[in-house]
């Protein structure tokens, strides 16, 4: 008997310490994979065709005396209250007590809102509107990023996550070239520019929703957050954990150097290569996939071999300087050809980093069951923080430089470069 209350005294314990309800973590199925790489497709469909393209068209439409200040103007804006929301909801899922789980209630809730940003911006009148609008859309599509996110630590065991790491690398790319094809044949419309892939995102985000395993809470698991609480969800001391801020800085230099590619490629295909307008959505269109094809392909095999053979930094690094090397390419480029050449080194560099860069970071988080919403939350700033400040950094360049776009990718190949420095520094990951 008394072994017996020695044994109950040991589970009251064990619950205390851990309030989070959790089965041993066991290998994700290919069924698992393939969901959690269709939503998360459907959420970067959702997110980054606007970016991309359909903005851009917006602006031309509303703006059309200075439509690349007014295109600056809105992602930056949109981008400080993506900086907001993912670390503000990943903070919030892990303290989420709900019968429908932890991160479910995120993802479904947030694509919903979302698309009707995306509603408002297509049918906007004036720049502020859709300036409303991409803000209400950046605030719910980074709930759901934030959610998703989290399902690597939660789901997946530390063997797999280079493979999963590297399937979720190859979403956003296939979200960008599904979004930029979707807008070349439905153009003409702007409500099915926008709805299109709004719609398409949500629903391959609820299949995976239905197929999530999600973790779930204790409704007495810790007092409810407070304000003071919630501040520090946007902070993790670099003192105390250095290796999470310098793959946090390695992170923010890379996307920095996407930003600028990604936000100016419209413009510089006409501005700069004298591409017509009219043919410049087919050019993009078809530099996103070279892009995208060769991220799938080194994602895949980097993350797989990330698994294999235990290491993590080797492949993040070598993507860093590829990608340096593709931007320094499509800087020089003279004609469309030599641009797509640096078009496909960039995508390689994107496969090798971020097929491994998630699982890097998911070892170095500061507590994987009770902080992991949190912590990638501030890991997902990188992803925001160079919308804010990729416009205005990319606005002084062409006027200091005359327009010249080529001497823009010039610092965009720098911050790449910067990004490789940063994980040099890391300790705690080969």
């Amino acid at each position: 008997m008394l072994a017996g209350r020695r044994s109950k005294i040991r589970g009251r314990r064990m619950r205390a310490n851990n309030p989070v309800q959790t089965a041993p973590m066991r290998r994700v199925s290919a069924t698992f994979i393939s969901a959690y790489a269709l939503g998360y497709t459907g959420m970067w469909l959702a997110l980054l065709t606007p970016v991309l393209i359909t903005i851009a068209m917006r602006m031309r439409e509303l703006a059309p005396q200075h439509p690349a200040e007014a295109l600056a103007q809105v992602l930056a804006i949109g981008a400080a209250f993506a900086l907001i929301g993912n670390p503000l909801f990943g903070h919030l899922s892990d303290r989420t007590h709900s019968r429908w789980g932890m991160r479910r209630p995120w993802m479904v809730g947030g694509m919903i809102c979302g698309s009707a940003g995306l509603a408002i911006i297509a049918s906007a009148s004036h720049v502020w509107v859709v300036v409303l609008g991409w803000c209400l859309a950046q605030l719910a599509f980074n709930a759901v990023l934030a959610s998703m996110v989290a399902v690597l630590p939660d789901q997946v065991p530390p063997e797999q996550r280079g493979l999963v790491s590297g399937v979720l690398a190859v979403c956003m790319p296939i979200g960008q070239a599904l979004g930029v094809v979707l807008v070349r044949y439905v153009s003409t419309s702007t409500w099915t520019a926008y709805m299109l892939p709004a719609c398409l995102g949500t629903a391959a985000v609820l299949i995976f929703a239905c197929v999530l395993p999600d973790r779930r809470q204790q409704p007495d698991a810790g007092p409810p957050a407070s304000i003071p609480d919630l501040l520090r969800a946007y902070w993790v001391s670099p003192r105390s954990h250095p290796d999470f801020a310098w793959a946090w800085s390695s992170r923010l230099a890379l996307v920095m150097a996407s930003a600028f590619l990604t936000t100016y490629m419209p413009f510089y295909l006409s501005d700069e290569l004298g591409c017509a307008p009219a043919d410049v959505p087919a050019l993009v269109s078809q530099a996103v996939v070279v892009q995208a094809s060769m991220t799938v392909a080194f994602s895949l095999l980097c993350g797989k071999l990330s698994d294999a053979l235990g290491r993590r930094k080797p492949f993040v690094l070598a993507g860093s300087v590829c990608y340096a090397l593709g931007l320094w390419a499509i800087a020089t480029a003279d004609s469309y050809g030599v641009f797509m050449v640096g078009v496909a080194i960039v995508g390689a560099g994107h496969g090798a980093y971020f097929g491994t860069d998630l699982a890097l970071a998911t070892e170095i988080l500061r507590n994987r069951r009770r902080h992991s919403g949190s912590d990638l939350g501030v890991l997902n700033i990188t992803n925001a923080l160079p919308q804010v400040i990729a416009p205005p950094l990319g606005t002084l360049s062409l006027s200091l430089t005359g327009g010249d776009f080529g001497w823009l990718y010039i610092v965009a190949a720098g911050w790449a470069l910067v990004s490789a420095l940063a994980l040099l520094q890391l300790k705690s990951v080969r």
